[in-house]
């Protein structure tokens, strides 16, 4: 096979074509992503507007929300331009911007969840000492770390994957450059930058969740022993939804990173995409924060201020 030119634009096939199921698909798709803008901008005004929400566990929200909002940014514009207009291509540039900006915000709320259910385990087990262990330092590193360990995982990944040199075939069947996804068109020995891959996988993916998975093992340990039956039931349905979140989350990451390659396809691995650039987000503000009493009542303080203004 001939190699292609590295300065010629990639094709991305897309999500979707052109009949009427897949232009309703497509309607819905963009309304679950308006939706998820606007919850996720809502979360990030009541955080910043309302002083009883200026606490280390409202901060990292609000951190999930901007993550959120710029993934989908990222990723679902591109997509509709491409479908509206009928123009697919991308530029090597805009490619490997795409998968910068992908795998930052995608690897660095990996980092997050795991510091936001630290921040759980210790307000449900050691109350009495959150202040200290999981004081205002600590948050803003965790943070911080968050943010810069998935920008270092999205450079490293998106000069590796386009200093491969790429064969005649040019057409990414996916909606957006996605790493793993481009890596199949190179003409070149790929082994060393898949295992590498892989470790980076590891440690973005496996350690987060692990660690995700004895927090709140360690919080169910604590409500099974509380003597209120009503509140061990609200701890579960809280911690649950919490779980069935992070677990659509990193399983679908997983399955795209981590899963072998005869397992998969190219439309499997369009699907398993959906889920964490598309409806995570959207998910996310509801389970994490609209469930919340504390968030409801500066939702109806805002709400409240919000129709004053209006009569005024």
């Amino acid at each position: 096979m001939n190699i292609w030119n590295n300065t010629s634009d990639f094709i991305l096939l897309g999500l979707f074509n052109y009949t009427e199921a897949h232009l309703f698909l497509f309607v819905m798709v963009l309304t679950i992503a308006f939706s998820s803008l606007v919850g996720n901008a809502l979360m990030i005004l009541l955080i910043h507007q309302d002083v009883h929400l200026h606490t280390p566990m409202y901060f990292l929200l609000s951190q999930l929300s901007l993550m959120d909002m710029m993934l989908i940014s990222t990723i679902v514009p591109k997509m509709a331009a491409d479908y509206l207009s009928g123009k697919k291509s991308i530029s090597p540039a805009g490619c490997g911007l795409q998968i910068f900006f992908f795998l930052t915000l995608a690897g660095g709320e990996c980092f997050l969840l795991a510091a936001m259910s630290y921040d759980r385990y210790v307000a449900v087990c050691h109350p009495l000492r959150y202040p200290i262990l999981m004081s205002w330092q600590l948050c803003l590193r965790m943070t911080v770390g968050s943010w810069f360990l998935g920008a270092a995982d999205g450079l490293m990944q998106a000069a590796a994957t386009l200093s491969f040199p790429f064969c005649d075939a040019h057409e990414i069947n996916h909606f957006f450059c996605e790493a793993p996804t481009l890596v199949r068109l190179a003409c070149a020995d790929t082994f060393v930058f898949e295992y590498v891959m892989y470790i980076c996988c590891v440690l973005m993916l496996l350690v987060p969740f692990s660690l995700i998975l004895i927090s709140y093992s360690l919080i169910l340990a604590v409500v099974l022993q509380m003597r209120s039956r009503e509140a061990r039931k609200k701890a579960f349905s809280t911690c649950s939804s919490h779980l069935s979140v992070v677990g659509l989350f990193y399983g679908a990451g997983i399955f795209t990173y981590m899963g072998p390659k005869s397992y998969r396809s190219a439309n499997h691995d369009k699907i398993v995409s959906v889920f964490y650039t598309i409806f995570t987000p959207l998910l996310n503000p509801l389970i994490y924060s609209m469930r919340n009493s504390e968030v409801k009542g500066a939702l109806r303080k805002c709400m409240g201020q919000c129709a004053a203004l209006s009569h005024n």
